[in-house]
C-alpha cells in the first residue's frame, strides 16, 4: 500500500477515432478511503474502478474519463469537506465511491442539493435507499440488510432456533444484525442477544466470544470488515468455537481480501454476500484474469464493485453526454452481465436489483481457501422503505 497519496491523481481512459476532435474530459471524483481501518478496501475498489474504465471505456468514442480522487478517512466530517472540494474546486461531473455508511450520511444532503450524482461503490447504509433516498444517489454494491436478510432467512431455512450476534458499533453494524434478526424471527428463530463492539478499536474479542457462548446460543451471525474482521475471526477459532456455536456472516468477514491473512480460521464459516470468486462465466473468468495480471491475487467483491461502477458510469455518460438529470434516467436504464452475475438498478429506490449468495468457506484438493455455494437468492431486492424519488 502506498505511504504517500497524492491529493489528486489523474488518469484518462479514450479512444481516438479518425477525423477532427471534439472530445469531452468528464471528470470523476473518487471518494474512498486510503487511511484508517478501510485503506485496503478503498486500495481495492479503485483497482477495481481502473480496470473497468479500462475494459469499457471505448464506450465514450474519443471523449475522456479523469479521475480526482480524495481520502475520505472513513471519517464522515472529513468525507464531507473532500466531497465539497470535488463538486465546488473541482468542478467534477460524477462522484464515486464512499466506503463508510458514516460517510455516505454525511455527504447525502449536500450531493442531493449540488444535483451532482453519486455513484456508491461499497456503503450499504439502509437510508440512503430508502428514507433519505435522494434521486442523485445510485448504489450498486449493496444494501447492509440486503446481504443480511438473506442469511437469516438461510439460517431459518436450515433449522437453527437460537442466535447470537456480534458487529462494530456504528450504522452499518447495527443495520446487518438488525436485517438478519428480522428474517431469522420471521422464519421462527430467536435473537438470544446482540453486542456492538467500538468500532476500529477493538482488538481483544474475548470478554465478547465468552458472552457469546454463554448464552448457549445455536449459531453466531458476524458482521465485520477489514483489520477487525481478520482479528475476529482468528480469535473465535482460537476459542475453539467451531464445534459448538457455528459461525455466520456477512460475507465481508471473509473477503478475498482478507482470506490469505485469515488462514485456515475462515474454514467452515457461512456466509452471504452478492460476489463469489468462484462463478464459472465468461465475466467472471475475464475479469478475475485481468486483474491477476496486473496486481498478482484474486479480486474481491470490493474489487468487483468499482469494477461495476466505472462500468455504469461510463455507459451512464455515454448515453447523458454529462448532463446530471440524463445521467441518473441512464444509470436506472442499464443492464449489463457482470462479473457477479446479472444486476440492475431499481427504479424504486436506486437501489442495485441482485443475486446474493450462501457459500461456506472450504479446502479445494490444493488446499486452496474457496467459496462453496450453498444457496442462491436470486434477484434480491429492497423495499422501498419510505423511498420517494419524486421528492
Amino acid at each position: 500500500m502506498r505511504a504517500l497519496l497524492p491529493a489528486v491523481v489523474s488518469v484518462a481512459v479514450s479512444v481516438l477515432l479518425a477525423g477532427p476532435s471534439s472530445a469531452r474530459e468528464y471528470r470523476v471524483g473518487l471518494l474512498l478511503p486510503y487511511s484508517g481501518v478501510y485503506a485496503a478496501l478503498g486500495e481495492e475498489i479503485e483497482a477495481g474502478f481502473r480496470l473497468g474504465l479500462e475494459h469499457f471505456g471505448d464506450v465514450l468514442g474519443e471523449d475522456t474519463v479523469t479521475v480526482l480522487k480524495e481520502d475520505t478517512e472513513v471519517k464522515p466530517p472529513v468525507g464531507l469537506v473532500k466531497t465539497k472540494k470535488l463538486v465546488l474546486q473541482d468542478r467534477v461531473d460524477v462522484l464515486a465511491g464512499i466506503v463508510s455508511s458514516g460517510v455516505l450520511a454525511a455527504v447525502r444532503d449536500f450531493v442531493h442539493s449540488a444535483k451532482v450524482p453519486l455513484v456508491v461503490a461499497n456503503a450499504g447504509n439502509v437510508e440512503a435507499t430508502g428514507p433519505k433516498c435522494s434521486r442523485y444517489i445510485v448504489r450498486v454494491s449493496f444494501s447492509n440488510a440486503q446481504i443480511a436478510r438473506p442469511m437469516g432467512r438461510y439460517m431459518a431455512e436450515t433449522g437453527i432456533r437460537t442466535a447470537v450476534a456480534m458487529a462494530p458499533d456504528y450504522a452499518a453494524g447495527h443495520q446487518h444484525v438488525e436485517a438478519m434478526q428480522a428474517a431469522f424471527e420471521s422464519g421462527g428463530g430467536r435473537m438470544l442477544a446482540a453486542t456492538y463492539t467500538p468500532f476500529g478499536r477493538t482488538q481483544d474479542f474475548a470478554p465478547y466470544l465468552t458472552q457469546a457462548q454463554a448464552t448457549g446460543a445455536e449459531a453466531l451471525f458476524a458482521f465485520y470488515a477489514g483489520s477487525e474482521a481478520i482479528a475476529f475471526i482468528k480469535q473465535y477459532a482460537a476459542f475453539g468455537l467451531r464445534g459448538t456455536l457455528p459461525l455466520y456472516a456477512a460475507g465481508y468477514l471473509n473477503s478475498r481480501l482478507t482470506l490469505d491473512a485469515i488462514g485456515d480460521a475462515a474454514v467452515g464459516s457461512i456466509n452471504s454476500l452478492h460476489y463469489v470468486t468462484t462463478l464459472d462465466t465468461p465475466e467472471n473468468r475475464r475479469f478475475q484474469q485481468a486483474f491477476r495480471e496486473r496486481h498478482g491475487r484474486i479480486a474481491s467483491e470490493y474489487a468487483v464493485q468499482g469494477y461495476d461502477a466505472a462500468h455504469l458510469i461510463v455507459e451512464a455518460l455515454a448515453r447523458s453526454k454529462g448532463d446530471p438529470e440524463a445521467f441518473v434516467d441512464a444509470a436506472r436504464e442499464v443492464r449489463f452481465a457482470s462479473p457477479r452475475g446479472p444486476w440492475y438498478i431499481d427504479p424504486a429506490t436506486n437501489n442495485i436489483v441482485q443475486n446474493i449468495y450462501i457459500y461456506e468457506i472450504v479446502k479445494d484438493a490444493t488446499g486452496q481457501l474457496v467459496e462453496k455455494i450453498l444457496k442462491v437468492y436470486e434477484e434480491e431486492r429492497d423495499p422501498p422503505n419510505g423511498c420517494d424519488l419524486a421528492g
